[in-house]
């Protein structure tokens, strides 16, 4: 019984991770329509820029800080000054995240060397949380926490704000969102720069539980990809729920059946697009 809830507590913090860095792939590929992968490549920027804030003598907090808002940084000029000349050009676009995501990778193991380093946690969240004979991380709980406060923030400000009604308005119909007033182009700025700032933030936090290591971004990319697919394209709910069943999957699916971890994990989104071609929550465009 243990194993179970031990495991299922383990789907549930690496579900949230892959929230924190699915929700940002997901509105920039909603709403802009671009497969952005450098995504995953900003996911472990973040958590090296994070890890040196540490080692410079930050801490942890300034540390997640520092990563958001570089990675930010990073991503607007992208998006800026990249991207938005190869608007309406999909091939060019996925061509060239892909080569920035390479860019990125080198830049990393040039800079950082190729050893595997851990992101050292806050002290106030080391040790672990029992009740009985069960004992879990209090930084995964925390993980877990943040992930539900992020899901609600997101949620706010998509469903009760001025900018998340220009968003969803641009994820529905892009056309009509230009004809009634709305510049795309400051919203494609602010959505870039709110994905990559999650994707930054995200891997300093995924740091003390993943490690920063090359390759951190191919790992992980893959896994954002099948949630929004899974989930639907530029749902915020499709995200969650998405990023909670492919964090369970890849738990139980690593402990009872590690020669076939891959084939169940990416099984139920073919299954998914299949029966459902929009994903479980996702809406044809208008």
């Amino acid at each position: 019984m243990n194993f179970w809830i031990i495991q299922g507590l383990n789907g549930l913090a690496f579900g949230s991770l892959l929230f924190i860095l699915a929700s940002g792939f997901s509105l920039i590929f909603g709403l802009m329509r671009i497969v952005n992968l450098s995504h995953g490549a900003y996911f472990m920027l973040g958590a090296y820029v994070g890890l040196s804030a540490i080692e410079a003598g930050a801490n942890f907090w300034v540390a997640i800080l520092l990563g958001g808002v570089a990675i930010c940084t990073l991503g607007t000029l992208i998006e800026r000054f990249v991207l938005r000349r190869l608007n309406g050009q999909p091939l060019a676009q996925v061509l060239v995240t892909l080569g920035i995501a390479f860019i990125i990778a080198d830049a990393c193991v040039w800079i950082w060397t190729g050893d595997p380093r851990r992101v050292p946690m806050p002290s106030e969240l080391t040790g672990a949380f029992r009740v009985a004979h069960l004992a879990f991380p209090i930084y995964r709980l925390f993980v877990i926490g943040v992930a539900f406060a992020l899901a609600a923030s997101l949620w706010f400000l998509l469903e009760r704000s001025r900018l998340g009604a220009m968003i969803r308005a641009g994820v529905d119909d892009l056309a009509m969102a230009r004809a009634m007033g709305i510049r795309t182009s400051l919203l494609f700025s602010v959505v870039f720069c709110l994905g990559s700032a999650l994707a930054g933030a995200g891997g300093v936090l995924a740091g003390p539980i993943l490690s920063v290591y090359p390759g951190l971004d191919t790992d992980m990319l893959p896994l954002a990809l099948v949630v929004v697919i899974l989930g639907g394209v530029g749902s915020l709910l499709g995200a969650f729920v998405g990023s909670l069943i492919i964090g369970f999957i890849y738990s139980y699916g690593q402990a009872l059946f590690p020669d076939l971890a891959y084939m169940i994990l990416f099984l139920p989104m073919v299954l998914v697009l299949t029966l459902r071609p929009t994903g479980l929550f996702g809406r044809q465009a208008i």
